[in-house]
């Protein structure tokens, strides 16, 4: 068969023997736990009482947030609009989220995105800058389909697919789904007409802090934005807004990596996602159009500098499970026809972590499977909605550890890729195209048996 190319297979052979992937992805802060909670423990290497800080965190991540005035003064102020009340309802036991099942079912685990084309004028163009889009002027930059009493939904999010079968080379038919996006119910007048809109579920939680403690210098050197080595592949970094720092960094979290640092992100989605302002965004995502400041608030700053303190240390330290399977012979075979395939050209195997203001996350050898960089998708993944210097074709590569654990977590059949529109992992290979159109051909192209182990390889991270 065409795949079957020895040199290929011989540099892979040496490719794996280099960088052999160990049973500890998160390093020494790998968890055994297996199941359900697979996603929810602490880092094994914390010591008691900073398991006692992760436990404090993990309370305001999980529980929910009320409306003000509440005798529960430390967690009111939800809204006047929001997708959720609680970030564990997105985030279900850690892991990610999943598009809304039914015609009635509020989206929660899954948002959409809002934005509108720039006119290039020199106001949109600071906006960029600093916010990386340029909002929708009614709804701003996120759909809210819950509201507080007295409020109304900004809309109603409704999920149709488009399916067409692809035809493996054994002669096995995959369906895949295509999502069209519909919002019916507008609470606020008419959308702006080239409005841009974003699919996303949310993503697992698991080692988020390692991967924030990657050295960025170290990120750099992946970046190859002219494909200068010729092996198709360009990734490069997103340039993004640090509020804190007040300058242009590296842009590590979220689907098209617009966010710089965990801090950041949870702000922004306790911003977005729940209506509440903190200190680094002071103000949510209600326009003036919208009148949210005739309902009751819970203070100035509504999440704590203390709480985000608590949630942010609960989102570095939640442990990656070990991986199982590692000497399966079908698995082994699996690894390598995936570094043959050149999959690790954008999944890097493994990386060091540097120095980190927590020392449970420094100097770990980690296995997530991940460069951190934007690629080109193709256009059937494109959501063709830019976000800071990603492109409306572009997605910074997820990382793929934890993956044999999503179904078990989720209770059901896990979703993946940032919509949600993939049942399962071979549907999500067979979504590629871009940089990663080659590799997905050979993955048409292979034996039954041959992709069996590549997805047996990828349900043992």
């Amino acid at each position: 068969m065409l795949f079957r190319l020895g040199s290929l297979l011989l540099g892979a052979t040496l490719a794996l023997n280099a960088q052999a992937n160990p049973a500890k992805p998160g390093g020494a802060t790998t968890t055994d736990k297996t199941g359900a909670n697979a996603y929810s423990m602490p880092a094994t290497n914390l010591s008691f009482e900073k398991r006692l800080d992760f436990s404090v965190g993990n309370s305001f991540f999980r529980n929910p947030w009320v409306t003000a005035p509440a005798t529960t003064d430390a967690r009111d102020g939800l809204g006047p609009l929001f997708n959720t009340n609680a970030c564990q309802s997105c985030h279900v036991k850690d892991g990610r989220g999943h598009p809304p099942q039914f015609a009635d079912d509020n989206a929660v685990s899954m948002l959409v995105r809002l934005s509108i084309p720039t006119d290039g004028s020199p106001a949109q163009q600071e906006r960029l800058r600093v916010h990386g889009v340029i909002n929708e002027p009614i709804y701003g930059g996120q759909l809210q389909d819950m509201a507080i009493p007295g409020a109304r939904p900004e809309g109603k999010v409704q999920l149709d697919y488009q399916t067409h079968n692809v035809t493996l080379s054994d002669g096995t038919r995959v369906e895949l789904r295509q999502p069209q996006l519909t919002v019916t119910d507008l609470g606020y007048g008419e959308l702006h007409p080239d409005t841009l809109f974003s699919s996303r579920i949310a993503p697992p939680m698991i080692g988020l802090g390692l991967l924030e403690a990657i050295d960025e210098t170290d990120l750099l050197v992946r970046e190859d934005p002219q494909d200068s080595n010729g092996d198709g592949i360009s990734g490069r970094a997103n340039r993004v807004w640090d509020i804190a720092a007040e300058n242009t960094v590296v842009g590590r979290f979220g689907w098209k990596a617009g966010q710089p640092n965990l801090r950041q992100q949870n702000a922004g989605a306790f911003a977005g996602d729940m209506g509440l302002s903190s200190a680094l965004f002071p103000a949510d995502d209600c326009t003036p159009a919208q009148g949210c400041g005739r309902y009751p608030d819970g203070g100035a700053l509504e999440v704590s500098d203390a709480i985000m303190d608590s949630v942010t240390f609960y989102s570095q330290h939640l442990a990656v499970p070990a991986r199982r399977n590692l000497n399966d012979p079908d698995v082994m075979a699996g690894q390598q026809l995936f570094l043959a395939l050149g999959c690790s050209g954008c999944h890097t195997p493994s990386w060091t972590t540097g120095e980190h203001q927590s020392p449970a996350l420094s100097h770990q050898k980690i296995y997530p499977y991940t460069d951190l960089l934007l690629h080109d998708m193709g256009e059937r993944l494109a959501d063709n909605r830019p976000e800071f210097e990603a492109s409306g074709r572009e997605w910074r590569t997820p990382p793929l550890w934890g993956l044999g654990y999503a179904s078990e977590v989720a209770g059901s059949q896990a979703h993946y890729l940032h919509d949600g529109r993939a049942r399962t992992l071979l549907e999500a290979v067979l979504w590629h195209g871009g940089e990663a159109e080659a590799a997905k051909q050979s993955v048409i192209a292979m034996s039954t048996e041959e992709r069996a182990r590549l997805i047996a390889f990828l349900e043992s991270l």
